[in-house]
Protein backbone atom coordinates (compact mmCIF):
# COMPACT_ATOMS: atom_id res chain seq x y z
CA UNK A 1 0.00 0.00 0.00
CA UNK A 2 1.20 3.50 -0.93
CA UNK A 3 1.18 6.14 1.63
CA UNK A 4 1.27 9.95 1.53
CA UNK A 5 4.48 11.19 2.79
CA UNK A 6 2.93 14.42 3.83
CA UNK A 7 1.97 14.08 7.32
CA UNK A 8 2.72 16.96 8.71
CA UNK A 9 3.25 21.06 7.67
CA UNK A 10 6.90 20.89 7.85
CA UNK A 11 6.80 17.76 5.25
CA UNK A 12 4.65 20.15 2.82
CA UNK A 13 7.48 23.23 3.48
CA UNK A 14 9.90 21.20 2.37
CA UNK A 15 8.00 19.91 -0.89
CA UNK A 16 6.71 23.38 -1.87
CA UNK A 17 10.59 24.92 -0.94
CA UNK A 18 11.95 22.08 -3.23
CA UNK A 19 9.60 22.35 -5.81
CA UNK A 20 9.99 26.26 -6.32
CA UNK A 21 11.17 28.35 -9.07
CA UNK A 22 13.60 30.82 -7.23
CA UNK A 23 11.30 34.27 -7.84
CA UNK A 24 8.60 32.20 -6.32
CA UNK A 25 10.36 30.58 -3.40
CA UNK A 26 12.50 34.41 -2.75
CA UNK A 27 8.99 35.92 -2.49
CA UNK A 28 7.48 32.76 0.20
CA UNK A 29 10.15 32.56 2.41
CA UNK A 30 11.48 36.30 2.32
CA UNK A 31 11.17 38.07 5.80
CA UNK A 32 12.08 41.74 6.87
CA UNK A 33 15.70 42.92 7.12
CA UNK A 34 17.91 39.66 8.78
CA UNK A 35 14.52 38.05 9.39
CA UNK A 36 15.25 37.98 12.94
CA UNK A 37 10.66 38.32 13.32
CA UNK A 38 10.36 35.76 10.57
CA UNK A 39 12.07 33.19 12.79
CA UNK A 40 10.85 34.25 15.64
CA UNK A 41 7.33 33.65 14.68
CA UNK A 42 8.03 29.74 14.92
CA UNK A 43 10.95 29.95 17.36
CA UNK A 44 8.18 31.56 20.24
CA UNK A 45 5.64 28.84 20.24
CA UNK A 46 8.44 25.93 21.00
CA UNK A 47 9.24 28.22 24.21
CA UNK A 48 6.55 27.76 25.71
CA UNK A 49 5.20 24.51 26.99
CA UNK A 50 2.04 22.73 27.54
CA UNK A 51 0.37 21.82 31.21
CA UNK A 52 -2.06 18.64 30.55
CA UNK A 53 -4.87 17.68 32.56
CA UNK A 54 -5.70 14.20 32.89
CA UNK A 55 -8.32 11.89 34.22
CA UNK A 56 -10.73 13.59 31.86
CA UNK A 57 -13.53 11.97 29.59
CA UNK A 58 -12.07 13.19 26.29
CA UNK A 59 -13.95 10.86 23.92
CA UNK A 60 -15.83 13.64 21.71
CA UNK A 61 -14.25 16.83 21.01
CA UNK A 62 -16.13 20.12 19.49
CA UNK A 63 -13.80 22.51 17.64
CA UNK A 64 -16.52 24.78 16.40
CA UNK A 65 -16.61 28.52 17.35
CA UNK A 66 -17.91 31.76 16.40
CA UNK A 67 -16.27 34.52 14.51
CA UNK A 68 -17.93 37.79 14.73
CA UNK A 69 -20.96 35.55 15.91
CA UNK A 70 -20.72 33.59 12.31
CA UNK A 71 -20.45 29.94 13.12
CA UNK A 72 -16.97 28.02 11.88
CA UNK A 73 -16.47 24.05 12.40
CA UNK A 74 -12.61 25.08 13.68
CA UNK A 75 -10.76 28.30 14.90
CA UNK A 76 -8.27 27.78 12.17
CA UNK A 77 -8.61 30.38 9.15
CA UNK A 78 -7.02 31.19 6.10
CA UNK A 79 -4.92 34.16 6.05
CA UNK A 80 -4.90 36.79 3.47
CA UNK A 81 -2.05 36.17 1.13
CA UNK A 82 -1.29 38.14 -2.25
CA UNK A 83 -0.43 36.46 -5.38
CA UNK A 84 -1.34 32.79 -4.46
CA UNK A 85 -1.65 32.88 -8.20
CA UNK A 86 2.66 32.45 -8.52
CA UNK A 87 2.48 28.93 -6.84
CA UNK A 88 -0.63 27.42 -8.43
CA UNK A 89 -3.11 28.29 -11.48
CA UNK A 90 -5.69 27.28 -9.10
CA UNK A 91 -4.31 30.40 -6.36
CA UNK A 92 -7.40 32.08 -4.35
CA UNK A 93 -10.16 29.79 -5.82
CA UNK A 94 -8.40 26.56 -4.72
CA UNK A 95 -7.73 28.29 -1.07
CA UNK A 96 -11.22 29.74 -0.75
CA UNK A 97 -12.96 25.97 -1.82
CA UNK A 98 -10.65 24.89 0.63
CA UNK A 99 -11.36 26.51 3.49
CA UNK A 100 -15.47 26.25 2.42
CA UNK A 101 -14.94 22.28 2.66
CA UNK A 102 -13.95 22.76 6.67
CA UNK A 103 -16.54 25.36 6.85
CA UNK A 104 -13.83 28.19 8.44
CA UNK A 105 -13.22 31.38 7.61
CA UNK A 106 -10.86 32.41 4.30
CA UNK A 107 -9.37 35.63 4.72
CA UNK A 108 -9.33 37.49 0.86
CA UNK A 109 -6.47 39.79 -0.30
CA UNK A 110 -6.64 42.78 -1.67
CA UNK A 111 -3.57 41.96 -3.93
CA UNK A 112 -5.49 38.57 -5.15
CA UNK A 113 -5.13 37.41 -8.70
CA UNK A 114 -9.06 36.54 -8.72
CA UNK A 115 -11.65 39.63 -8.27
CA UNK A 116 -13.13 39.22 -4.80
CA UNK A 117 -16.33 38.66 -6.97
CA UNK A 118 -15.23 35.28 -8.76
CA UNK A 119 -13.65 34.29 -4.89
CA UNK A 120 -17.38 34.69 -3.13
CA UNK A 121 -18.84 32.69 -6.17
CA UNK A 122 -16.29 29.88 -5.90
CA UNK A 123 -17.71 28.79 -2.23
CA UNK A 124 -20.55 31.50 -2.01
CA UNK A 125 -21.87 29.62 1.10
CA UNK A 126 -18.76 29.84 3.52
CA UNK A 127 -17.45 32.38 5.73
CA UNK A 128 -14.97 35.43 3.96
CA UNK A 129 -13.36 38.22 5.22
CA UNK A 130 -11.78 40.80 2.73
CA UNK A 131 -8.08 42.36 3.98
CA UNK A 132 -8.03 45.82 2.70
CA UNK A 133 -5.23 48.51 1.97
CA UNK A 134 -6.48 51.68 2.56
CA UNK A 135 -5.13 53.18 -0.76
CA UNK A 136 -4.03 57.16 -1.01
CA UNK A 137 -6.42 57.45 -3.77
CA UNK A 138 -9.84 57.30 -1.01
CA UNK A 139 -11.97 57.58 -3.92
CA UNK A 140 -10.77 53.98 -4.88
CA UNK A 141 -10.31 52.26 -1.60
CA UNK A 142 -14.79 53.94 -1.17
CA UNK A 143 -15.55 52.18 -4.51
CA UNK A 144 -13.67 48.40 -3.56
CA UNK A 145 -15.13 48.84 -0.17
CA UNK A 146 -18.57 48.63 -1.63
CA UNK A 147 -17.77 46.36 -4.28
CA UNK A 148 -16.76 43.80 -0.80
CA UNK A 149 -20.07 44.65 0.73
CA UNK A 150 -22.06 44.30 -2.37
CA UNK A 151 -19.96 40.76 -2.59
CA UNK A 152 -20.87 39.86 0.33
CA UNK A 153 -18.02 39.35 2.61
CA UNK A 154 -18.82 39.40 6.30
CA UNK A 155 -15.98 41.78 7.65
CA UNK A 156 -13.30 44.33 6.61
CA UNK A 157 -9.83 43.03 7.78
CA UNK A 158 -7.40 46.86 7.18
CA UNK A 159 -4.07 45.79 7.00
CA UNK A 160 -2.36 48.85 9.38
CA UNK A 161 1.09 47.93 9.34
CA UNK A 162 2.46 48.58 5.80
CA UNK A 163 2.74 52.84 5.66
CA UNK A 164 6.01 52.20 4.06
CA UNK A 165 6.85 48.20 2.66
CA UNK A 166 9.51 46.85 4.65
CA UNK A 167 13.23 46.03 3.28
CA UNK A 168 12.97 42.38 1.99
CA UNK A 169 16.69 41.12 0.79
CA UNK A 170 15.67 38.31 -0.99
CA UNK A 171 12.86 40.77 -3.02
CA UNK A 172 15.69 43.72 -3.80
CA UNK A 173 18.71 41.15 -4.64
CA UNK A 174 16.09 39.19 -7.38
CA UNK A 175 14.46 42.00 -8.34
CA UNK A 176 11.15 40.57 -7.82
CA UNK A 177 8.45 41.33 -9.93
CA UNK A 178 4.81 39.79 -10.25
CA UNK A 179 4.88 37.89 -14.11
CA UNK A 180 2.63 39.95 -16.37
CA UNK A 181 -0.35 37.43 -16.22
CA UNK A 182 -0.84 37.80 -12.52
CA UNK A 183 -2.57 40.81 -11.76
CA UNK A 184 -4.30 42.75 -8.68
CA UNK A 185 -7.32 42.15 -10.44
CA UNK A 186 -9.33 43.84 -7.71
CA UNK A 187 -7.41 46.76 -8.10
CA UNK A 188 -7.84 47.68 -11.72
CA UNK A 189 -5.25 47.85 -14.54
CA UNK A 190 -3.44 50.86 -13.88
CA UNK A 191 -1.92 49.73 -10.31
CA UNK A 192 1.76 49.81 -9.85
CA UNK A 193 2.65 46.14 -8.40
CA UNK A 194 6.55 46.71 -7.67
CA UNK A 195 5.99 46.70 -3.96
CA UNK A 196 9.57 47.43 -3.50
CA UNK A 197 8.79 51.09 -4.51
CA UNK A 198 5.83 51.23 -1.69
CA UNK A 199 3.28 52.25 -4.48
CA UNK A 200 -0.21 52.65 -3.99
CA UNK A 201 -0.09 51.79 0.61
CA UNK A 202 -0.83 55.27 2.00
CA UNK A 203 2.00 56.49 4.80
CA UNK A 204 -0.65 59.13 5.70
CA UNK A 205 -3.46 56.53 7.11
CA UNK A 206 -4.45 57.05 10.75
CA UNK A 207 -7.41 55.99 13.32
CA UNK A 208 -9.20 58.71 11.52
CA UNK A 209 -9.55 56.54 8.41
CA UNK A 210 -11.05 53.88 10.35
CA UNK A 211 -14.11 56.32 11.27
CA UNK A 212 -14.16 57.31 7.73
CA UNK A 213 -14.37 53.23 6.77
CA UNK A 214 -16.96 53.10 9.42
CA UNK A 215 -18.99 55.90 7.43
CA UNK A 216 -18.97 54.36 4.18
CA UNK A 217 -20.09 50.60 5.33
CA UNK A 218 -21.64 48.13 7.52
CA UNK A 219 -19.29 45.78 7.59
CA UNK A 220 -17.38 44.74 11.10
CA UNK A 221 -13.94 45.92 10.85
CA UNK A 222 -10.97 44.25 12.21
CA UNK A 223 -7.23 45.69 12.21
CA UNK A 224 -4.77 43.50 11.21
CA UNK A 225 -1.08 44.56 12.45
CA UNK A 226 -1.80 45.67 16.10
CA UNK A 227 1.29 44.84 17.93
CA UNK A 228 0.99 46.48 21.27
CA UNK A 229 -1.28 46.94 24.32
CA UNK A 230 -1.61 50.76 23.67
CA UNK A 231 -3.09 50.28 20.38
CA UNK A 232 -5.33 47.94 21.06
CA UNK A 233 -7.09 50.22 23.92
CA UNK A 234 -7.20 52.76 21.03
CA UNK A 235 -8.75 49.85 19.06
CA UNK A 236 -11.21 49.72 21.59
CA UNK A 237 -11.81 53.27 21.12
CA UNK A 238 -12.67 53.38 17.85
CA UNK A 239 -15.46 51.02 18.07
CA UNK A 240 -13.36 48.25 16.37
CA UNK A 241 -15.11 45.29 16.26
CA UNK A 242 -11.49 42.30 16.18
CA UNK A 243 -7.95 42.95 16.19
CA UNK A 244 -5.75 40.47 14.30
CA UNK A 245 -2.75 39.98 15.96
CA UNK A 246 0.10 39.98 13.05
CA UNK A 247 3.50 41.05 12.11
CA UNK A 248 2.97 40.50 8.66
CA UNK A 249 4.89 37.48 8.77
CA UNK A 250 7.97 39.12 9.35
CA UNK A 251 7.87 40.59 6.27
CA UNK A 252 7.54 44.60 7.21
CA UNK A 253 9.69 45.90 10.47
CA UNK A 254 11.92 43.64 11.59
CA UNK A 255 12.53 42.99 15.33
CA UNK A 256 9.33 42.83 16.80
CA UNK A 257 7.89 40.61 18.76
CA UNK A 258 6.50 36.87 17.30
CA UNK A 259 2.96 37.42 17.40
CA UNK A 260 2.83 34.79 19.95
CA UNK A 261 4.71 36.94 22.32
CA UNK A 262 2.62 40.20 21.49
CA UNK A 263 -0.47 37.85 22.08
CA UNK A 264 -1.31 38.16 25.78
CA UNK A 265 -1.20 42.40 26.38
CA UNK A 266 -3.23 42.64 23.48
CA UNK A 267 -5.69 39.88 24.79
CA UNK A 268 -5.51 41.71 28.10
CA UNK A 269 -6.19 44.95 26.93
CA UNK A 270 -8.53 44.48 24.52
CA UNK A 271 -10.83 42.61 27.20
CA UNK A 272 -13.98 41.67 26.30
CA UNK A 273 -14.53 44.89 24.12
CA UNK A 274 -13.34 42.52 20.42
CA UNK A 275 -12.45 39.66 19.47
CA UNK A 276 -8.81 38.53 18.90
CA UNK A 277 -7.50 36.54 16.34
CA UNK A 278 -3.72 36.04 15.63
CA UNK A 279 -1.25 34.45 12.42
CA UNK A 280 1.99 34.16 12.44
CA UNK A 281 4.07 30.83 12.74
CA UNK A 282 1.44 28.71 13.27
CA UNK A 283 2.66 25.36 12.41
CA UNK A 284 1.07 22.71 14.05
CA UNK A 285 -1.63 21.53 16.24
CA UNK A 286 0.14 22.39 19.35
CA UNK A 287 0.87 25.99 17.72
CA UNK A 288 -2.74 26.32 17.99
CA UNK A 289 -3.58 25.66 21.07
CA UNK A 290 -1.08 27.25 22.24
CA UNK A 291 -2.11 30.34 20.82
CA UNK A 292 -5.95 29.59 22.14
CA UNK A 293 -4.89 28.99 25.56
CA UNK A 294 -3.23 32.21 24.98
CA UNK A 295 -6.50 34.40 24.47
CA UNK A 296 -6.78 33.96 20.50
CA UNK A 297 -10.35 33.14 19.58
CA UNK A 298 -8.72 31.83 16.28
CA UNK A 299 -5.45 31.63 14.08
CA UNK A 300 -5.27 32.07 10.18
CA UNK A 301 -2.20 30.32 8.26
CA UNK A 302 -0.60 31.78 5.37
CA UNK A 303 2.17 30.54 4.12
CA UNK A 304 1.31 26.67 5.11
CA UNK A 305 -1.28 27.83 2.25
CA UNK A 306 0.87 28.73 -0.39
CA UNK A 307 2.49 25.45 0.02
CA UNK A 308 -0.57 23.49 -0.06
CA UNK A 309 -1.04 24.68 -3.21
CA UNK A 310 2.40 24.09 -4.66
CA UNK A 311 1.66 20.31 -3.38
CA UNK A 312 -1.72 20.15 -4.64
CA UNK A 313 -3.91 23.08 -5.65
CA UNK A 314 -7.36 23.07 -3.75
CA UNK A 315 -6.30 19.40 -2.14
CA UNK A 316 -2.80 20.38 -0.73
CA UNK A 317 -4.60 23.72 1.19
CA UNK A 318 -7.60 20.64 2.23
CA UNK A 319 -4.39 18.31 3.89
CA UNK A 320 -3.11 21.11 5.32
CA UNK A 321 -6.40 22.80 6.85
CA UNK A 322 -6.78 18.53 7.88
CA UNK A 323 -3.54 18.39 9.22
CA UNK A 324 -4.51 21.05 11.39
CA UNK A 325 -7.54 20.53 12.55
CA UNK A 326 -6.55 17.00 13.73
CA UNK A 327 -3.34 18.16 15.51
CA UNK A 328 -5.43 20.31 17.39
CA UNK A 329 -8.66 18.01 18.18
CA UNK A 330 -5.38 15.55 19.27
CA UNK A 331 -4.12 17.88 21.24
CA UNK A 332 -7.12 18.79 23.05
CA UNK A 333 -7.42 15.43 23.71
CA UNK A 334 -4.02 14.90 25.22
CA UNK A 335 -4.60 18.25 27.36
CA UNK A 336 -7.29 17.04 28.64
CA UNK A 337 -10.20 19.21 26.85
CA UNK A 338 -13.11 18.61 24.83
CA UNK A 339 -14.51 21.53 23.59
CA UNK A 340 -12.60 25.17 22.82
CA UNK A 341 -13.67 26.65 26.14
CA UNK A 342 -11.66 23.86 28.38
CA UNK A 343 -8.65 25.73 26.63
CA UNK A 344 -7.72 28.14 29.37
CA UNK A 345 -4.14 30.41 30.28
CA UNK A 346 -2.88 28.09 32.70
CA UNK A 347 -2.40 24.99 30.24
CA UNK A 348 0.83 26.98 28.95
CA UNK A 349 3.80 28.25 30.93
CA UNK A 350 6.82 29.84 29.07
CA UNK A 351 9.92 26.91 29.36
CA UNK A 352 12.18 29.24 30.95
CA UNK A 353 10.18 28.61 34.16
CA UNK A 354 10.54 25.07 33.98
CA UNK A 355 14.58 25.45 34.02
CA UNK A 356 14.39 27.31 37.05
CA UNK A 357 12.86 24.73 39.45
Amino acid sequence: MSSDPMVCVKDLEEYALAHMGRNERGFSSNGAGECQTLQENEAAFKRLRLRPRFLRDVTSRDLSTTLLGRAVDMPIGVSPVGALGLFSPYGDLGAAKAAARFKTCMISSTSSNSTLEDIMKSSPESLKWFQLYVRPDRELTKALVQRVERAGYRALVVTVDVACVGRRYQELRYRFKLPPHLKPLNLGKNVVQDHARNRGHDPALSWKDVAWLRSICSLPIILKGILTAEDARLAVQHGVDGILVSNHGGRQLDGVPATIEALPEIVQAAGDKLEVYMDGGVRTGTDVLKALALGARAVFVGRPVIWGLCYDGEEGVAKVLNILKEELSLAMALSGCTRLADIVPAMVVRASQYSRM
